[in-house]
């Protein structure tokens, strides 16, 4: 039987400190994919969320210009403006405060226009400040403008976080 050679602690110490700089860049790897792939799924996610709101909006136009295509004195489309800020809020949040108020909105819709007046100001009085929760966040709107133009009800929106006092 041969004596069993154990290594001595200087290569020991060189087989360690190779062993540490591969699991180290196993690590940073990891994160660095991980990073990458949150990014691109959160963009993708954002682009389904956006497209699943313009298809809602969609069916909805579609159905109304059906039900009305005849008189050319009604709302048969609403669309919502939000005004940019400095800072910019976060796109989904505006997506979602956007599709909830379009919802609310959507009475308006098959109204004649010559007749908006009064159901403006009752939209302008429920909704003005109203708060939305989205995303455990809470928002305040204050409607701007509303603008009734061949058949489309336009709205202009300020939107800020709410702060509770």
């Amino acid at each position: 039987m041969s004596p069993i050679r154990w290594p001595t602690a200087q290569q020991f110490r060189r087989f360690m400190q190779l062993t540490a700089v591969f699991i180290l860049g196993m690590v940073i790897g990891s994160i660095i994919y991980n990073v990458v792939y949150q990014t691109s799924y959160n963009t993708l996610w954002i682009q389904n969320k956006d497209l699943q709101i313009q298809l809602y909006q969609a069916e909805e136009d579609n159905k109304t210009l059906k039900k009305y295509n005849k008189r050319s004195t009604v709302i048969k489309e609403i669309k919502i403006r939000v005004e940019e800020r400095d800072p910019p809020l976060d796109s989904l949040a505006v997506k979602e405060v956007v599709q909830q108020l379009h919802e609310e909105l959507e009475v308006l819709r098959g109204r004649n226009i010559f007749e908006i007046d009064s159901d403006g100001k009752m939209a302008r009085t429920l909704l003005n400040r109203k708060i939305y929760a989205v995303r455990e966040k809470e928002y305040t709107i204050q409607i701007k403008t509303m603008l009734v133009s061949e058949g489309v009800l336009q709205v202009w929106i300020e939107m800020r976080p709410y702060v509770r006092s």
